[in-house]
């Protein structure tokens, strides 16, 4: 789930530079480090014992802004003596414009509100709503009362009326971590549709078959016929299944007019949708994005002697390519145009046509007859009629299936079904079976889904379990014919939920033990966007954020990530001065761009139009690129 929340980022401005031209009150600019900790004291100790639960933020309603807290304790101890106050900086997002040369750097950025003090701040602190109080501290002059400007507001803390911390406000999304997806057994391993999303936490359901993979196109061809694709089609065996929506993503090389890229990639990716639509009756739902690979460019051309054109902008390295250039570097061109192409298969119905209570008198009937395959088979069909909404999920209670050994699977399949459903019914499903492998000791579907469940149990604190005898029971499934990456898996899980329990216990040695297990044994196993996502978070939270980046950089510049895992990795980084300055991450920003623009160009938005903060546009590396693609 994502939370939005502002992140409060300090700078101690220590800089000798001259102030504005404009009135700074009586506040005192200390000129050197050693200056601001002798008249910061109280101020400096105040904020090193800041319990990290407490936030703060300026609010703005009509024209008046709001400093608001949810501590009431904490700020009466920053706010002691008579010189201890809040001074606001009205910054402007035009001080950035993109026909400015260079950013006038300065200890206050914008128009300085005059302070509000220590005994005003105490009588004008009142409530606000539940648990949170505030306290004006200014108002917007009229001068800034224009409903086109973007503003933003940082604080500056004041000790003895020295400026002792400057705040800038970034509005980050923050992702609580999960563990890796460990699926669940019905006919085979069932993944969930877990997303990484903005709202709410995504219920678990099942995801049908996915495929991916990648055609090249030849330059300057732009039709594709069903004999061009019909090889793909029968690689994909798809006697048992449908296509169910494709997704396209085409990608022209960089040299010639972009325009004309844009419109070729469009037009082969109908191309293949049009052949492949020819092999079967259901209509494919298709969604297609066409872009330039600039991103495999700059990947390429590392290490050559071309490597050069990084420093340059777009414009420029068509221009320098033109003609001679791009022949000799057809070889590298050459690889970038393609298609990604996804396909979600959908496993064609037999009894598609059929009502609920005729699947439901025939799936009895094959239990009298004891035609498991076929009871099977009706039992996926009437899964699907409740994943569509067609039946209620009561209808599994009326499913006539004996106790027996035998109709285990088909046991398992209905109790875990009700899971997939619900992720509530975990408690209730991890009892139904423990009672059914009493039932079917040997049954290694059911042993999988009793390790799985325990474990997402545990992670909620729904049970309490026997570390040594669940390690046991993971251990014991390799036995059973679970495959090793599987185990590898929930032996992952294992050791991120030890290193959360371990944290909240302040047993820090044995929960860097953990994280280092993690970190060392997540490549055996194969990631989802959504995994690596969790993987991401876990480390931000219980190890450290170098190793969040080293999982995601890699992936982060290949074209076929997830959008919302790229922007994520964008989110853990874009207020890292020193790895926005690698010279891999213009290479990231240009995916980003590629994947979608407006929302890349919307992080330099001020927070109240939704973006992170105007002010990242100081990194004039960001700046950069900002305004090279976003400055219409």
């Amino acid at each position: 789930m994502k939370i939005n929340f502002l992140f409060l980022i300090a700078f101690l401005l220590l800089s000798s530079k001259t102030i504005l031209s404009q009135n700074t009150y009586d506040i005192v600019f200390p000129s050197t480090e050693n200056e601001r900790n002798q008249k910061c004291k109280a101020c400096i100790y105040a904020f090193r014992q800041k319990p990290k639960e407490v936030k703060y933020s300026i609010k703005r309603e009509n024209d008046n802004l709001y400093f608001e807290i949810n501590d009431k304790y904490w700020f009466n101890s920053v706010f002691k003596n008579a010189g201890d106050g809040i001074a606001i900086d009205i910054v402007l997002k035009n001080r950035y414009d993109c026909d400015i040369e260079s950013i006038y750097k300065n200890q206050i950025k914008g128009l300085l509100l005059k302070p509000v003090y220590s005994q005003e701040l105490k009588r004008g602190l009142k409530p606000s709503t539940e648990n949170i109080f505030r306290v004006k501290v200014g108002e917007i002059p009229k001068k800034l009362q224009k409903h086109d400007l973007e503003l933003e507001y940082n604080i500056l803390f004041l000790g003895n009326k020295n400026l002792c911390q400057y705040y800038v406000t970034y509005d980050l999304d923050y992702y609580s971590w999960d563990l890796l997806d460990m699926g669940m057994y019905l006919d085979f391993l069932t993944y969930d549709t877990k997303q990484i999303r903005a709202s709410a936490k995504e219920s678990y359901t099942i995801r049908n078959k996915i495929l991916k993979f990648i055609i090249p196109f030849k330059k300057n061809k732009s039709n594709y016929s069903q004999a061009d694709i019909k090889p793909i089609y029968d690689s994909l065996r798809l006697t048992d299944f449908d296509i169910k929506s494709l997704n396209i993503k085409a990608y022209s090389s960089i040299e010639g007019i972009s325009k004309r890229n844009i419109e070729l990639q469009q037009q082969r990716a109908n191309s293949i949708i049009a052949a492949l639509q020819a092999f079967q009756k259901p209509t494919i739902k298709t969604v297609v994005s066409a872009s330039e690979n600039w991103v495999e460019f700059f990947n390429d051309i590392n290490e050559t002697k071309y490597e050069n054109l990084k420093l340059l902008t777009k414009n420029d390295i068509r221009k320098k390519i033109a003609g001679t250039v791009s022949r000799e570097m057809e070889y590298l061109l050459k690889t970038h145009r393609k298609a990604v192409v996804e396909l979600e298969l959908e496993k064609k119905e037999k009894n598609k046509g059929e009502s609920t209570n005729m699947l439901l008198v025939e799936f009895n009937r094959a239990i009298t007859e004891e035609k498991i395959d076929k009871a099977k088979a009706i039992q996926n069909s009437i899964f699907e009629k409740i994943k569509t909404k067609e039946t209620s999920v009561s209808i599994l209670q009326k499913m006539e299936i004996p106790k027996q050994a035998k109709y285990a699977t088909i046991i398992n399949k209905n109790v875990v079904y009700k899971y997939i459903l619900n992720e509530r019914q975990a408690l209730i499903v991890y009892n139904e079976l423990l009672n059914l492998e009493k039932l079917a000791p040997n049954n290694k579907e059911v042993k999988y889904n009793i390790a799985a469940i325990e474990i997402i149990l545990w992670r909620y604190n729904a049970i309490d379990v026997d570390e040594s005898m669940l390690i046991k029971k993971i251990n014991a499934l390799k036995k059973q014919g679970i495959h090793k990456s599987l185990i590898s898996r929930m032996m992952v899980n294992f050791h991120m939920v030890i290193a959360n329990k371990l944290m909240k216990n302040r047993d820090f040695d044995n929960k860097d033990k953990s994280v280092a297990y993690v970190n060392k044994n997540y490549e055996k196993v194969s990631l989802s966007d959504y995994d690596y996502l969790s993987l991401a978070q876990f480390f931000s939270l219980y190890g450290n954020s170098n190793l969040a980046v080293k999982l995601l950089e890699r992936k982060a510049r290949t074209i076929d990530i997830d959008e919302d895992l790229l922007f994520y990795y964008l989110n853990l980084t874009l207020i890292n001065k020193e790895l926005t300055q690698d010279s891999h991450y213009r290479t990231i920003m240009l995916n980003a761009i590629n994947m979608n623009e407006e929302r890349f160009c919307k992080l330099f938005n001020s927070i109240d139009k939704g973006g992170v903060t105007f002010q990242l546009l100081d990194n004039e590396y960001l700046r950069n690129t900002y305004c090279e693609n976003c400055n219409d």
